[in-house]
Parts: C-alpha cells; sequence; structure tokens
C-alpha cells in the first residue's frame, strides 16, 4: 500500500518487512504504468537477516510471502461466500431470489506455485492468509481450477473496514 494506516503491518514505502523463507526487505519506490498500476515494486534487502533475524536484533512486525508470476502457474479460482444476504432466507416475505448474495461467486485468475500442478480433483491446499482449496472436478490437465472452501480470518480487513 503507498499511503498505507498506522497499523498496516505490510510492505509499504520506507517499511521494512520480513519476506517469508528469505530475508528483511525496505521497500524503495514504486514504479507504475500510465494507467497507475504499480507494475513494479523496488526494494533493498539485508543478508545480515538471512534466516529472519539479524545481529543487532531489530524485529519487523510484517511478514509477506509471494509468488513469482515468471515461474507460477495459473489457475482459475472460484471464490464462494454465503449465498444468502439474510441468514434465513425463509422468514422472509418477498422470494428467496430477492435475498441471494450476488457476491457469492467470485471467479478470479491466480498465481500458484508450480508444485501445484498435477492436482486430480479433491486434492485440497491451503494457501496462507487466504483459506482452503480444493481441486475442482473441471479441472484439466491444461487448466486447473481451485475452488475456496473456506476463508481464514483477516485481522487486517477488520481494521480497514473501520
Amino acid at each position: 500500500m503507498e499511503d498505507p494506516p498506522r497499523r498496516f503491518q505490510r510492505l509499504a514505502p520506507g517499511r521494512e518487512v520480513r519476506l517469508r523463507y528469505a530475508c528483511y526487505i525496505t521497500c524503495q519506490d514504486v514504479i507504475k504504468d500510465d494507467g497507475g498500476e504499480v507494475v513494479e515494486v523496488r526494494c533493498t534487502w539485508d543478508p545480515e537477516s538471512r534466516g529472519g533475524s539479524t545481529p543487532d536484533g531489530r524485529k519487523v512486525r510484517g511478514t509477506v510471502h509471494w509468488v513469482s508470476v515468471k515461474h507460477a502457474l495459473t489457475v482459475e479460482a472460484r471464490l464462494y461466500d454465503r449465498l444468502f444476504t439474510v441468514p434465513d432466507p425463509d422468514e422472509h416475505d418477498e422470494d428467496f431470489s430477492e435475498v441471494v448474495n450476488p457476491g457469492s461467486l467470485e471467479v478470479i485468475q491466480a498465481f500458484v506455485e508450480p508444485s501445484l500442478a498435477g492436482g486430480k480433483p479433491g486434492y485440497f491446499f491451503q494457501f496462507e492468509r487466504l483459506g482452503y482449496f480444493c481441486v475442482d472436478q473441471d479441472a484439466t490437465d491444461d487448466h486447473m481450477v481451485l475452488n475456496r472452501t473456506i476463508t481464514l480470518r483477516d485481522s487486517w480487513a477488520k481494521i480497514a473496514k473501520k
């Protein structure tokens, strides 16, 4: 986030975070295209922090992880949410279709570790901070389809809503 609020503990310009399984990095610059979309994040790294600690004992609060798009597997991810906008659709006078959640299914393109290639229908995975996913029956060797079966708690989303 380019202009993060105070309690944001992820990568931002001038902020240091731990890169999962690697070292500490500090965001130095954000490069955007002509449309204003971020296309590159330039960071420096502290080689003394390999393994997650530093000789000077400093601590960072945020840890980020990433997937190399160049090496990643592209998948279709189906993100399911509650089917209805109310707890009990039978208690409402209107037709049940009036309380169907229009956001109950979001289909996105995602990038995952190449080690997931070859996953067969029924295989399941946990993606850090996102939730549990399983390979859908629609998946083929050339087109992996993953269904999110349950989300994980996101403490930042609660803070951001406020």
